[in-house]
């Protein structure tokens, strides 16, 4: 997926060194093309990646990532400038592969009980779940839900504070706490059920 327009080639390289909140702000001043494509250049490997841990088959993994390149035109509206472009593309990513993974398996998003969980689930360290091999860990992570991986993946992976994934999943920081603590008690028991 490319995009061009007539733009000339000094305008091409002054809107190539342009940061991301420059190319967003004259995308939506302009809704000229050509800047979405240079920040789709800037972005479309990354986001690939990422949606390949969601979706392990590469051509659909693709198909993924155009769809959510072409919402992402019609949204870029939303974006405040409450944190970088980048984080906010990527909670963007996150949330756009959880919901095609909801849509596809039709898993319901679960209600919140905190109290009752809170009750539940015991205190995981995180250098428990660091000190897990890579392999083994990747096989644990997708056995399961995909919501808990979502949460896994923003907090180890991309180094999300507590308080970006709640901003971006639209929930409460203890909330979130309580559910990463809950997920990395399933990836715990998924691990250390695998074969060594």
């Amino acid at each position: 997926m490319r995009f061009s327009s007539g733009h000339d080639k000094q305008e091409l390289q002054r809107a190539s060194s342009m940061s991301d909140e420059e190319l967003v702000h004259k995308i939506l001043k302009t809704r000229e093309s050509t800047y979405y494509g240079i920040l789709y250049d800037r972005y479309a490997d990354k986001i690939y990646n990422r949606c390949l841990r969601f979706i392990p088959i590469k051509a659909e993994a693709q198909d993924l990532t155009h769809d959510l390149f072409i919402k992402l035109y019609y949204k870029l509206s939303t974006y405040e400038g409450r944190s970088t472009f980048s984080t906010w593309l990527y909670s963007f990513t996150y949330n756009f592969c959880l919901n095609h993974l909801n849509r596809k398996h039709k898993v319901k998003q679960e209600k919140e009980q905190v109290l009752n969980e809170q009750l539940e689930v015991e205190d995981i360290k995180d250098d428990e779940i660091l000190a897990l091999k890579s392999e083994k860990l990747k096989v644990a992570l997708d056995q399961i839900d995909p919501n808990d991986k979502l949460l896994l993946l923003m907090k180890y992976q991309d180094d999300f504070s507590v308080k970006e994934i709640a901003d971006s999943l639209q929930l409460g920081e203890s909330a979130v706490k309580m559910r990463i603590n809950r997920a990395k008690k399933k990836v715990l028991d998924k691990y250390n059920n695998l074969e060594q």
